[in-house]
């Protein structure tokens, strides 16, 4: 990991990948093999041997992912870190290029629900805040205690996440797996119930979605060669999974 001082770009993050890769040579310590797991709702990643938790990172903290042009087999992420709002440039070495493309677009895929649920989640919130208005307006003065009673938000996963997608990275490692289990809106989920947000998390999205040349996509510095061949490899679009369907099982190994 290394720091850096804009939330994108591509020559950015290649010059924060080169310091990563001299850092990493310069220590002279093997790789540490790690398990990545992609979601709408972040990144989670654990150590492949102990499956020890070693970070878990929101999906609206990440500000910009990539396949790097010049380590061709190392997939990268800039994200806000959640103590101290710094942003970091966090780099992966995988088993082919291919396989760093096809992490980039997961990440930039799982990026498009999550702004469309914190979308909604707004939008829904603002629609409550009117209702209550509305109805403390049309209350009488004398009632205005017991009009409009504390009723606590509906809130629910709007993702069935129990086994989100499985990617191992590794400098080492000879195949990785890509588990597509349940990579999906759940059918049981009520569509209209709200995912919430911190304040802090959802003030720290909207800043970076500010900084995106398109607010709802997440810019990944893939080229539309690079986005067709990682859709070889990455799991299907979610908003494209049909909830009645049940469940998906795609295992990839290369």
């Amino acid at each position: 990991m290394t720091l850096v001082e804009q939330p994108k770009g591509e020559e950015l993050s290649a010059a924060a990948v080169k310091r990563i890769v001299a850092t990493a040579k310069a220590s002279g310590k093997k790789l540490q093999k790690v398990t990545l797991k992609v979601s709408p709702r972040g990144i989670v990643l654990n150590d492949s041997g102990t499956n020890e938790l070693i970070e878990n990172i929101s999906i609206y903290r990440i500000s910009y992912c990539t396949a790097d042009k010049i380590h061709d087999k190392v997939f990268a992420y800039i994200a806000q870190n959640q103590l101290n709002e710094n942003l970091e440039c966090h780099a992966f070495l995988c088993t082919k290029r291919k396989m760093a493309q096809a992490v980039t677009l997961t990440v930039a895929q799982a990026f498009k629900i999550a702004f469309e649920f914190w979308q909604a989640s707004k939008e829904e919130k603002e629609k409550r805040e009117r209702s209550v208005l509305e109805g403390e307006g049309l209350s009488s003065p004398n009632l205005d205690a017991h009009a409009c009673p504390d009723t606590p938000a509906v809130t629910a996963n709007l993702l069935d996440l129990e086994d989100p997608a499985k990617l191992t990275l590794s400098g080492s490692a000879n195949s990785a797996h890509l588990d597509n289990s349940m990579f999906g809106p759940s059918s049981s989920v009520n569509n209209n119930m709200m995912w919430e947000m911190d304040d802090g998390l959802d003030e720290a999205f909207s800043r970076l979605a500010q900084s995106r040349t398109n607010p709802h996509v997440l810019d990944t510095g893939l080229t539309a060669q690079d986005i067709q061949s990682a859709e070889m490899l990455s799991p299907v679009d979610w908003d494209k999974i049909d909830s009645n369907t049940g469940e998906k099982d795609d295992v990839f190994m290369f």
